[in-house]
C-alpha cells in the first residue's frame, strides 16, 4: 500500500517500505518515471523473496508523489531523497536508474558513512549540462532562456525541459570535482542504450575513487535495461555489493 511523508521543505513524497533485514536496499528513479516501473517492481520482488528491507519512492511531481514536474530540478529530488532515507535506520545499498544514477551520486557524496554498496542502472550524472544544455541548438537556448523548451521522448509526451532544471543542475554536477566512492560499486550500462551512451559510464568509472569499483556492459541492452536478462543482472548485482559490503 502506498503510504506518504512530507520533507522537511513540504513536498509530500509517496512510498511503498518493505520490512526485513538491513542493510535495506533503495531504488532511485530516472527522469519523469515512477516507482512503478519494472525495474523497481522487480527488485521489490527479489528483496520480499530474501527477507530483505526495500524502500521505493516518487519524487516530488513524478507518480503520486505531489507537485508539478516542471516545477522541480536536480536538487528538489535530491533532498526528496535523502528525505525518504530518512524512513529507514542502519545502512543502505543505493540502486540509481538513469537520472537515479545521478542522484544516488550525490547522496553517497552527502551520507558515504551510511551506504554499505552502490549499483547504477545507465547512470546519467550531470545530464542536464552534457546532455541537454550540450545539445541544445542556438533556437532552443533562446526559447529555454524564455522559460522553457520542449524536447521529444520516446517514452510519451515531450519533456518539458525549464530553465530553472538547466540552471540549477549546474549546482549539483559530480564530473567535475573529485568524486569518491568508498564502498562496493557496480555500474550496469547496454551498449544499446541511446539515450546514456556508454561514455559516460567510462567517464564516471574513469572519474570516481574507490577500491571496488567495477562496470558490466551488456551487449544489445537498451536504456530501459528491463529484459528478463537485465532484471536477473540487477538483482544479482545488488545481491553480490551486499555480500561484498557487509563482510
Amino acid at each position: 500500500m502506498t503510504q506518504t511523508f512530507v520533507t522537511p521543505q513540504g513536498r509530500r513524497i509517496a512510498y511503498h517500505l518493505t520490512d526485513g533485514e538491513g542493510p535495506a536496499v533503495v531504488f532511485l528513479g530516472g527522469f519523469k518515471s515512477d516507482m512503478g516501473g519494472t525495474k523497481a517492481v522487480h527488485l521489490e520482488a527479489w528483496a520480499r523473496t530474501e527477507g530483505r528491507a526495500f524502500l521505493r519512492f516518487d519524487y516530488s511531481g513524478h507518480g503520486e508523489s505531489e507537485g508539478a514536474f516542471t516545477d522541480g530540478a536536480i536538487g528538489d529530488w535530491f533532498e526528496d531523497a535523502v528525505a525518504a532515507l530518512g524512513l529507514i535506520a542502519g545502512k543502505l545499498i543505493l540502486v540509481g536508474s538513469s537520472m537515479g544514477g545521478w542522484i544516488s551520486l550525490l547522496v553517497a557524496r552527502e551520507m558515504p558513512k551510511r551506504i554499505a554498496g552502490l549499483v547504477t542502472i545507465a547512470a546519467a550524472p550531470d545530464f542536464t549540462e552534457d546532455s541537454m544544455w550540450a545539445g541544445f541548438s542556438d533556437a532552443q537556448k533562446a526559447e529555454l532562456a524564455a522559460g522553457q523548451v520542449a524536447l521529444p521522448s520516446d517514452y510519451g509526451e515531450p519533456y518539458i525541459i525549464t530553465k530553472r532544471l538547466i540552471e540549477e543542475g549546474r549546482g549539483r554536477l559530480v564530473l567535475r570535482a573529485p568524486l569518491n566512492l568508498p564502498f562496493p560499486v557496480r555500474f550496469l550500462q547496454g551498449t544499446a542504450d541511446a539515450d546514456v551512451s556508454m561514455d559516460v559510464a567510462l567517464r564516471l568509472l574513469a572519474h570516481a575513487t574507490g577500491d571496488d569499483m567495477r562496470l558490466t556492459l551488456v551487449d544489445g541492452a537498451d536504456h530501459r535495461f528491463s529484459d528478463e536478462t537485465c532484471l536477473d543482472l540487477i538483482s544479482t548485482t545488488v545481491a553480490d555489493v551486499i555480500k561484498v559490503g557487509c563482510v
